[in-house]
């Protein structure tokens, strides 16, 4: 799992990823005090979480919040002081998916962390305590969404890591086109095929599946996708 930090007051950044790395071990916490720099972040890095506050020093975080919603539909909570009841419907329904107002329980965040990204799809609580999964090399942490190949750790995308699992856990039969577009985005019939393809892509790339012919990710022309164990 990978958190963003927007917020300026270092205290609330420690406590904030005191109480990550406490839930969740293998979360990695990055941050940052700038609203800019969080929005570039936001971009850069695909977190799976947003922790934004709404006083900080180069611009507003309502701003930042309504910037990242042009481009994103990462999980966002605001974490404020402005507990006026118009600042968290403008937080709302900007687009943020909780607003929390300082000061604040670690354990109420965390609690409504686990919320957020289950509704995203993101953290599964049936799949918690389930071992990993494991193809060769390959290694996919069902309950924090980790993957790592060789013990090296591998950063997707959440739709990345969709195709992923689902290729992985069709042992190593053939999952069509149609299959993945519907599980992935919900829907089979409005999605480009070249939507797909670039997305297997990039999933190759990340595996070092870059290869002139894959080892991991195999193409049957016409069909779909097959992942090789």
């Amino acid at each position: 799992m990978l958190v963003l930090v927007i917020e300026d007051n270092a205290d609330i950044v420690e406590a904030v990823s005191l109480a990550f790395q406490v839930r969740w071990p293998e979360a990695k916490v990055i941050s940052t005090h700038l609203g800019k720099k969080g929005i570039e972040l936001v971009d850069g890095q695909v977190p799976d979480i947003v922790i934004l506050d709404v006083g900080l020093p180069d611009m507003n975080g309502f701003e930042v919040l309504k910037r990242i919603r042009k481009f994103s539909d990462v999980s966002i909570i605001v974490l404020t002081v402005r507990d006026a009841e118009m600042d968290k419907v403008r937080g709302l329904e900007g687009g943020a998916d909780d607003y929390i107002v300082k000061p604040f329980s670690t354990l109420d965040l965390l609690a409504r962390v686990k919320v957020v990204l289950r509704r995203a799809g993101r953290l599964n609580p049936d799949r918690e305590d389930r071992p990993p999964l494991i193809a060769g090399d390959l290694t996919i942490n069902l309950g924090t969404r980790e993957v790592s190949l060789s013990g090296r750790s591998v950063h997707l995308t959440p739709t990345e890591y969709k195709l992923l699992y689902l290729l992985v856990g069709n042992g190593g039969r053939v999952v069509s086109h149609e299959t993945l577009r519907q599980k992935v985005w919900g829907t089979a019939e409005y999605v480009d095929p070249g939507t797909l393809r670039r997305h297997i892509v990039q999933l190759r790339k990340k595996l070092g599946d870059t290869g002139r012919t894959p080892r991991l990710v195999l193409n049957e022309r016409a069909v779909g996708y097959r992942f090789v164990k």
